[in-house]
């Protein structure tokens, strides 16, 4: 396989620098069957740039070339829209992926970016993995202790290793044998020379759909990289499932036994798109429904509904209407605020959110404002904006969050701060509101979290039916890892 890549590039986010940010974990895409398909996919990846802005790389196959690659760092927009790069990346088969770090060193190597490819005796294959898994490094230790030599310090290059050791006879089935070892979460899409791969975890974590464009097949993250390229969804990879696709249609096997779906909730808070579709259920739908729910478990007596932009504006939508207060985009967001800016400066550093949001002084003087934002992670953003908004003349800032407080780290692919660096881990909602300095602080509780995705009776105590455990404590998986690290669970008195 060819690699054609420049040299990387770090570009500086403010985000990062505030700490203040659960950062979207990864996202894929591939296609077959069609002309030119890595542009596709560079179109795919584009729509799912939310899901990870550091780095993004497209692998393509053509008889005549062979297997060919490139990797970036930064956005795709600023690299897959070049044609002399796309000309580099003929074929109808590709796949990409974009990438936040969450395993790994943040800012690697382009070593570190995705699709990892490798050869084995049946040709060639490449994988691009959404997810963490948690015993990697148990696994590192014995595919090293047993002559595999590591070209990057992702987890998701342990399956490549796993595959390489496999008796299987074709790559479909070592692809089963290698993910058969790995615990946590995995959504895969992969390539042979003449096969689409699509493969989710057992408890279908992370989300995979499919989808049909002209005589060609696709695979993404999200139905909304569907839209950007013309194509029909059909529907999502379900929990466990592998689909195999060649000209011939699609291929579904079941390598795994089978277990109740634990798919992640936060998915629907904020990592997906909200023109996305999940399980059936508009994700714009469903963050509106949490406003709704907010609205009705805290309510308060003030004079305008404002959202933290972007991702609270569905729940700010739902708050208002449900509470009969007026909305209004008290906060704007710069649109042409990029993640490379300028060089960051103590100065630059210190202006931090404004440089992304001002307030709308004319609009926000005088009123008692319920800011709406999607969670609280350590709470610097969150006091900084309290203080935009007090500076601009409000008399009251009440915060409503459309989550549940964030208490608990996430091993399943999302960049979670340590516990004890998380705000609802250390503090009572009363003491985070003193600390934030808001006149009151009220989060949706899981059970109305529930309600708004679609499960009437709430939250089951006995049999959780999403991955909540970023506000639970309740990991679905043991994070075997992070537990030989000393990480402790949830005891029964918490």
């Amino acid at each position: 396989m060819s690699e054609r890549q420049m040299p990387p590039t770090h570009p500086f986010d403010f985000d990062a620098a505030e700490g203040d940010t659960l950062h979207e974990e990864c996202g894929v895409f591939g296609v077959v069957g069609v002309t030119d398909a890595a542009n596709f996919v560079a179109l795919g990846l584009h729509a799912l740039q939310h899901r990870g802005q550091e780095a993004g790389g497209i692998v393509s196959y053509a008889p005549d070339e062979g297997f060919n690659s490139a990797r970036r760092f930064g956005y795709v927009r600023d690299n897959f829209t070049r044609a002399s790069l796309m000309e580099t990346l003929p074929g109808s088969l590709a796949i990409g992926h974009v990438r936040y770090s969450t395993a790994g060193s943040k800012g690697a190597a382009i070593r570190d970016v995705q699709p990892f490819f490798g050869e084995f005796s049946m040709g060639g294959a490449a994988i691009a993995h959404n997810g963490n898994i948690t015993n990697a490094e148990a696994l590192r230790r014995e595919l090293i202790d047993r002559g595999s030599i590591f070209q990057s310090s992702s987890d998701s290059e342990c399956i490549i290793h796993l595959m390489a050791r496999s008796l299987q006879r074709d790559i479909p089935a070592r692809m089963e044998d290698a993910l058969r070892r790995v615990e946590g979460a995995f959504s895969v899409v992969a390539m042979t020379r003449t096969k689409l791969i699509g493969v989710r975890d057992p408890l279908g974590v992370r989300p995979l759909v499919l989808g049909k464009v002209g005589d060609g097949w696709v695979l993404s993250s999200e139905t909304c990289a569907l839209d950007i390229i013309g194509a029909e969804y059909v529907r999502e990879i379900e929990p466990g499932e592998m689909v195999v696709i060649t000209e011939k249609g699609v291929e579904s096997i079941r390598p795994f036994r089978p277990q109740r779906s634990r798919f992640c909730i936060f998915e629907h808070v904020y990592f997906s798109r909200p023109d996305s579709i999940i399980g059936g259920r508009s994700v714009y739908e469903t963050r509106r429904q949490i406003g709704v729910e907010l609205a009705r478990e805290a309510p308060v007596d003030a004079d305008l509904v404002c959202p933290v932009p972007d991702s609270g504006t569905p729940a700010a939508i739902g708050f208002a209407h449900e509470s009969g207060i007026p909305y209004g985009m008290g906060i704007i967001r710069n649109q042409y605020m990029g993640r490379t800016f300028i060089e960051p400066t103590e100065q630059i550093r210190n202006m931090g959110v404004r440089l992304k949001l001002n307030v709308n002084r004319a609009l926000i003087r005088g009123k008692r404002v319920i800011l709406v934002d999607d969670s609280v992670v350590r709470g610097t953003t969150s006091r900084k904006i309290k203080e935009m908004i007090l500076d601009a003349g409000a008399a009251e800032v009440h915060f409503r969050i459309a989550s549940p407080p964030t208490s608990w780290p996430c091993f399943y692919g999302v960049d979670t701060p340590q516990r004890e660096k998380l705000l609802a881990a250390t503090m009572s909602e009363d003491e985070m509101r003193d600390h934030l300095g808001v006149d009151s602080l009220k989060f949706v509780s899981l059970d109305g979290l529930y309600r708004a995705v679609g499960e009437a009776s709430g939250r089951k105590a006995d049999c959780p039916q999403y991955c909540d455990a970023c506000f639970s404590g309740e990991y679905p998986v043991e994070p075997s890892d992070m537990i030989e690290k000393g990480f402790q669970l949830k005891t029964a008195a918490e």
